[in-house]
């Protein structure tokens, strides 16, 4: 009997997968069998630090899955190596008729995607790919006059204007396992070890639930760091064990807002589809020509938190604590480091994606951007948080910094290592003058 791969990448779960259902429904129609498998791909593996923390999670929730399948009465194969190499293996001894997996839209994860299909086609193996990381994707979504939007509201009306109660149904499985292939010998889990990687005593991975009571209070509260009022689903978006059909329903009955942010998550998916350039280089290419400083004694006071400024430096311990930050405090510190130290945004982009448990690629690249001033849709460049004004608006009692900066009032804590009104001044320069191609 033939066989049809469904390969898991990040949609991690067994449950509301389209991928997978189609991939069972396609083995119901032809009389093939299904074996599901996912690959540790040592080209992303190979860049992360041995304690990273998110390899930890990956590897249980990989666990979890495999546990689900054997209860099922399937192996869940999983590898670690180079998706190509792999493949090639596999389709070289196995009778695969069809692989199967989910749309990926970064542009490491295209360019895989485009070897591998070549690779399966080559042998005559069918290569099918279908949408479960969003709602809408690549050209779902356009202007009247048929382009990719680069602006939020006209594509929030639009994205809403379309959706419909089909696009939220549940993708089906359980009711489809029977074709699923039969377990024969289960293939052993990599180790973390056996990886590269080390267990780590962090423990504080964000549980997969919809608090209902929060996220009806989600508008009013969300900006204040030290009442913790936000989903905190980034890292389940980011490895798909939740589906995207659920968070939007529960938005739809809960709050407009949080819905707001869902589709800000997609928008920004569609940026770096329809612009891959962004990953590396500012939307808004005039941007480029700043005259961005580099200073790594003053980037390792912001990224270790002394810089001086109390807020900043809550949120970047959070950060290097939990893999964590509060979401208002993310925007004050990319603010700090991209117009008070006049700092390229892409330098504390790659730091988040370091530290970040829910780093997601295309968010983490848009929001840093807005924060710039360089991106599609971003804060002009004139608008530049003052921490002190910012604190007294969202942390009036000082409750999250005492939480994470216990020692700043006292002689040990270091004095502001720039003068805000100096360095909004430099940075209007700055920004003026490459805008411009003159002195402001």
């Amino acid at each position: 009997m033939s066989i049809t791969i469904f390969w898991h990448r990040r949609d991690l779960r067994t449950e509301d997968n389209r991928g997978l259902s189609e991939a069972l429904s396609l083995a119901l129609e032809v009389g093939s069998q299904v074996r599901p498998l996912f690959i540790f791909d040592r080209n992303i593996l190979s860049h992360l630090d041995p304690e990273d923390t998110r390899v930890p999670f990956l590897h249980s929730q990989i666990k979890t899955m495999k546990d689900t399948y054997k209860s099922w009465g399937c192996d869940f194969a999983v590898y670690y190596g180079d998706p190509l190499e792999i493949f090639q293996r596999i389709i070289t001894q196995h009778p695969v008729k069809c692989v199967v997996t989910n749309h990926d839209y970064e542009p490491y994860a295209r360019e895989r995607d485009e070897k591998v299909s070549r690779l399966l086609k080559s042998k005559g193996v069918e290569f099918k790919t279908f949408k479960d990381q969003v709602i809408f994707e690549k050209n779902e979504v356009l202007s009247d006059g048929g382009k990719p939007y680069t602006v939020f509201t006209p594509y929030k009306k639009k994205w809403l204007s379309q959706l419909s109660a089909d696009l939220l149904k549940e993708q089906s499985v359980v009711k489809k396992k029977a074709a699923l292939m039969l377990l024969t010998k289960a293939t052993p889990l990599p180790t973390l070890e056996e990886m590269g990687f080390k267990k780590t005593s962090f423990a504080h991975y964000p549980p997969l639930k919809f608090d209902k009571k929060m996220l009806h209070q989600y508008g009013e509260k969300r900006d204040f760091p030290a009442l913790q009022n936000t989903s905190q689903l980034g890292l389940h978006f980011r490895f798909g064990t939740v589906s995207p059909r659920t968070p939007v329903k529960v938005a739809k009955e809960t709050n407009d807002v949080w819905l707001s942010e869902l589709i800000w998550r997609e928008f920004f998916m569609q940026i770096l589809f329809h612009h891959p350039r962004v990953e590396k280089e500012s939307f808004r290419i005039e941007y480029e020509k700043v005259e961005w400083r580099t200073n790594e004694e003053e980037f390792q006071r912001w990224s270790e938190g002394s810089t001086g400024f109390p807020i900043v430096d809550a949120g970047m311990r959070q950060l290097n604590e939990t893999g964590y930050m509060h979401n208002r405090v993310r925007m004050i510190v990319a603010s700090f480091l991209t117009k008070h130290l006049l700092m390229h945004w892409l330098k504390g982009e790659r730091y988040f994606a370091k530290k970040l448990l829910d780093f997601d690629l295309s968010a983490n690249n848009g929001n840093w951007q807005w924060a710039a001033g360089t991106g599609c849709d971003a804060a002009p460049y004139f608008r530049v948080f003052n921490p002190d004004a910012q604190t007294e608006k969202f942390d009036e009692k000082e409750e999250y910094i005492r939480k994470w900066v216990p020692e700043y009032q006292s002689l040990s804590y270091p004095k502001p290592m720039v003068d805000h009104k100096m360095a909004r001044d430099r940075a209007l320069r700055a920004f003026a003058k490459a805008l411009k191609g003159k002195e402001a």
